[in-house]
């Protein structure tokens, strides 16, 4: 048995082999966060005026949209890891599980909204060709 790596494992107490990737998928998430973060202050302050045309029109454009699509998934991904990493700390009953797929459903359907609402507005036809 040694020093009893093979009976943790089978009781659940050695290592999972998982938490590099997770560790290093919440520093690849930060870092996108941070960059995009940055550009996304820096594009509203250069807007010319804050009004819900401006805005729309700005958003319209795939130079827009697209970053703040990646925005979207960078941030619920990386909210989704944090709290998986707390629940998973903090819960050793059932209700780990209903939690992690309540933080699971919770996650993918509110990006989803968000993710909708920008492709509503990037294709959205306005103005005159409209009718």
């Amino acid at each position: 048995m040694g020093n009893g790596t093979e009976l943790g494992r089978v009781r659940g107490l050695g290592s999972a082999k998982e938490g590099t990737h997770h560790w290093w998928s919440q520093r690849v998430t930060a870092a996108s966060n941070l960059f995009l973060m940055v550009w996304f202050f820096i594009a509203i302050a250069r807007l010319p005026a804050y009004d819900y045309e401006t805005v729309r029109t700005w958003l319209a454009s795939p130079w827009a949209a697209v970053p703040m699509l990646l925005l979207i998934v960078s941030v619920f991904y990386h909210f989704r890891l944090g709290l998986q990493v707390l629940i998973e700390d903090y819960q050793k009953d059932t209700s780990r599980v209903v939690l992690l797929l309540a933080l699971n459903f919770f996650t993918v359907g509110t990006a989803a909204i968000a993710i909708f609402a920008i492709l509503k507005v990037a294709f959205t036809v306005t103005g005159a060709a409209h009718g």
